[in-house]
C-alpha cells in the first residue's frame, strides 16, 4: 500500500510511532524531506519518512519496527550512486546513516582502521593520512561518499588498479540483517579462513541483503609526494605503453587515468582552463601520477620516466605540473563530470570494463553503432585505464525512449562478456541496470542471487526493487 492509499492519518501515526519507538534518531516526515538534496537521484527521498539512527543499537531497533509494520526500509549513505540504488517510494522508509559518522580507530601498527558506516572517504582519508596512512580507495565523490555505500557497491576507483576494490580493502564487517539480527564478524586481520565468508555477501549487494554499520579497513602507507602529468597519446593502446612503462620505473605509479578527447574539451573549456597549454589535439590524454618521498623527488622520477619514453614515442606530447595547484587542475578535468549532466541533463551514463587492450577497438567499434541508432550521439569517453574500466556518457538528455534505451544497451554491452568483461564496473545495478543484468549474466548466476535474497530477506523487505526485480 502506498502512502497515498492509507487511511488519513496512517503516515502521521506510523512517524509518530517511529519518534516513540526511537526517542534517540531523527525522525523526518515528507515535508522535512522536501527541502533536503536528493543527492544524485531526485527519487531518493520519495519515501514517507527519514529516520536517522544515533547508533548500531538504533538501526537494530529500526529493522524490527519495520518488520513488525511491514515497512520496507531503504539503507542510504551519501547518495551519490549513478544507478538509482538508494530510490524509494512513498510507501518506504529511509534509513539514513549519517549520524554513524565516527573514525573509532586509526592503528598504524596494525595497518587498520575502524569506522562505522557514516564515514566520508574523505574523512577516513584524512584521519589515516595523519598517521601516514591511506585507506586505498579514492574517487571524485570523496567528500560525500560514505563508507558504507561504499562497501554496499563494491565501489573501485582511481587506485583500483593497484590496491583493488572495496571488497579488497574490507577485513571486518558488522551489519544488520533483514530479520534483525546483528552479524558482528569485524576480523583485523588478513588471514583467515573460518568458514563461509559472508561479509563478502553484503559487499556489493547494495543494502538489499543488509545494512552494513561498522567496518574494519586495511591501510596502506601514504606516499609523501606526488608528480603529476597529462600526455596526449594516439590511442588507448599507446597510454598503455605509457602505463606499462612507468610501472617497471622505481617510483610507484598511484594513477592513471584515460579521457577521450571529446570529454577532455568539454570539460577543459568549462573550467576555464588554457587550451592551448594541453594536449587537447591528440586523440586520447592520459593524466598519470608518481609517488615519492617528496614533490620534488616524485617529480623528477616522472621527469626521468617520460625522458627515456619520449626518445622512442617521440609522437607523444604533453606537460608535468610545476605545483601541486597545477595537479589539482587537470585532475579536475578528469573529475569535474558534473558538466556532462549540466550540458545534458539525466544524460544516459554507463560503466563498464573489459580488457585495456581491447579500449581502441572496441570504441572504433562502438561510436558507428551508436551513430546507427542516432546520428547525433557523441559519445564522452574516460576511465580508469590501469584496470580496464571505462565510463561512456551519451550528449542526450535523458531519459531515453525504451526502444531507444535497449538499442543503446545493446551496442555498449553486446561483446563485453565475451571479452572477458562485464556491463558493471563499479556503479552496480540499483534499479536502472536489473533488465540489463537480467539479458547479460549467467543464468545460474541470477538464480543463485534470487535464492540468497529470499534466504536474508524472505518479506522483501530491504531495499526492495534493486539489483533483483
Amino acid at each position: 500500500m502506498r502512502v497515498e492509499d492509507m487511511p488519513a492519518g496512517s503516515a502521521l501515526d506510523r512517524i509518530a510511532s517511529l519518534r516513540a519507538h526511537l526517542p534517540g534518531s531523527q525522525v523526518l516526515d515528507r515535508s522535512a524531506l522536501a527541502a533536503r538534496d536528493p543527492g544524485w537521484d531526485d527519487g531518493n527521498l520519495n519515501a514517507f519518512a527519514l529516520v536517522r539512527p544515533s547508533s548500531v543499537a538504533d538501526v537494530v531497533e529500526l529493522v524490527a519496527w519495520c518488520r513488525a509494520h511491514c515497512c520496507a526500509f531503504v539503507p542510504q549513505g551519501g547518495r551519490t550512486g549513478l544507478v538509482g540504488g538508494a530510490v524509494t517510494t512513498p510507501d518506504q522508509l529511509i534509513c539514513d546513516l549519517g549520524a554513524l559518522d565516527r573514525v573509532e580507530e586509526i592503528d598504524p601498527d596494525s595497518g587498520v582502521a575502524v569506522v562505522q558506516a557514516g564515514v566520508t572517504l574523505s574523512a577516513l582519508q584524512e584521519a589515516a593520512a595523519a598517521a601516514g596512512l591511506h585507506p586505498g580507495l579514492d574517487l571524485a565523490a570523496r567528500g560525500s561518499a560514505t563508507i558504507g555505500g561504499l562497501i554496499a557497491t563494491n565501489a573501485g576507483g582511481i587506485t583500483a588498479f593497484r590496491t583493488g576494490v572495496m571488497r579488497h580493502r574490507v577485513l571486518g564487517l558488522e551489519a544488520v540483517l533483514p530479520d534483525g539480527r546483528l552479524v558482528d564478524d569485524m576480523t583485523r586481520v588478513l588471514k583467515t579462513s573460518a568458514g563461509y565468508d559472508v561479509k563478502q555477501l553484503l559487499i556489493g549487494a547494495e543494502g538489499t541483503l543488509g545494512i552494513v554499520t561498522r567496518a574494519v579497513i586495511r591501510l596502506d602507507p601514504l606516499p609523501s609526494g606526488r608528480a603529476t602529468a597529462l600526455l596526449g597519446t594516439t590511442g588507448a593502446a599507446q597510454a598503455l605503453d605509457i602505463v606499462r612503462h612507468l610501472q617497471g620505473g622505481s617510483a610507484p605509479l598511484l594513477a592513471a587515468e584515460i579521457m577521450w578527447s571529446g570529454f577532455a574539451a568539454v570539460t577543459c573549456a568549462a573550467l576555464g582552463l588554457d587550451s592551448a597549454l594541453l594536449p587537447l589535439r591528440s586523440p586520447c590524454l592520459l593524466l598519470v601520477e608518481l609517488g615519492g618521498a617528496s614533490f620534488e623527488a616524485a617529480r623528477t622520477a616522472l621527469e626521468d620516466a617520460l625522458a627515456a619514453l619520449f626518445e622512442t614515442e617521440p609522437d607523444i606530447d604533453g606537460i608535468v605540473c610545476a605545483s601541486m595547484a597545477q595537479s589539482a587542475q587537470l585532475w579536475r578535468l578528469r573529475e569535474d563530470t558534473d558538466v556532462l549532466y549540466r550540458l545534458h541533463p539525466q544524460a544516459p551514463s554507463y560503466d563498464i570494463s573489459l580488457p585495456a587492450r581491447e579500449f581502441d577497438g572496441y570504441v572504433a567499434r562502438l561510436q558507428p553503432a551508436l551513430k546507427a541508432i542516432d546520428p547525433a550521439i557523441e559519445p564522452y569517453l574516460f576511465g580508469h585505464l590501469a584496470d580496464g574500466n571505462l565510463h561512456i556518457v551519451l550528449n542526450l538528455s535523458g531519459p531515453l525512449r525504451p526502444d531507444v534505451r535497449t538499442a543503446v544497451e545493446t551496442a555498449i554491452y553486446g561483446e563485453l562478456r565475451g571479452l572477458g568483461g562485464s556491463f558493471s564496473a563499479e556503479h552496480g545495478i540499483g534499479s536502472k541496470r536489473i533488465a540489463a543484468l537480467e539479458r547479460h549474466a549467467d543464468p545460474v548466476k541470477l538464480a543463485l542471487m534470487a535464492q540468497l535474497k529470499t534466504l536474508f530477506d524472505p518479506d522483501n523487505l530491504c531495499n526492495p526493487g534493486k539489483i533483483i526485480a
